[in-house]
């Protein structure tokens, strides 16, 4: 599996983005497809993740409430909503899928398999 992430740039704080992330096979229904970023001199730290099959969601504490995951099983494509953003959010997103993941591992990049390119988010004050 492929993964392509797109849709960064640079915005102003309170503004909103949506990143993308489009896979080049159909994932399993096994699968959960997730978000990552890691900022400058940081660990890589866990955004938000779904279920393939289902569209159960999970969310880091620092974004809860202002992203939203989401999924077009259509098109093979994951999605991250960003409102509100702030300059802390600004960090190189990633997007990764893993195939055995449960409910204790999905925020753990350690279990993903697949990982995308990154795209870089830039909230400026």
């Amino acid at each position: 599996v492929q993964l392509q992430a797109s849709g960064g740039g640079l915005v102003q704080a309170g503004d909103s983005l949506r990143l993308s992330c489009e896979a080049s096979t159909r994932p399993f229904n096994s699968f959960g497809m997730g978000w990552f970023r890691q900022a400058p001199g940081k660990e890589r730290e866990f955004v938000a993740a779904i279920r393939w099959n289902g569209g159960s969601t999970y969310y880091g504490d620092s974004v809860k409430g202002r992203f939203s995951i989401s999924r077009d099983t259509a098109k093979n494509t994951v999605y991250l909503q960003m409102n509100s953003l702030k300059p802390e959010d600004t960090a190189v997103y990633y997007c990764a899928a893993g195939s055995r993941l449960i409910v204790s591992t999905m925020r753990s990049d350690r279990h993903y398999d697949y990982w995308g390119q990154g795209t870089q988010v830039t909230v400026s004050s």
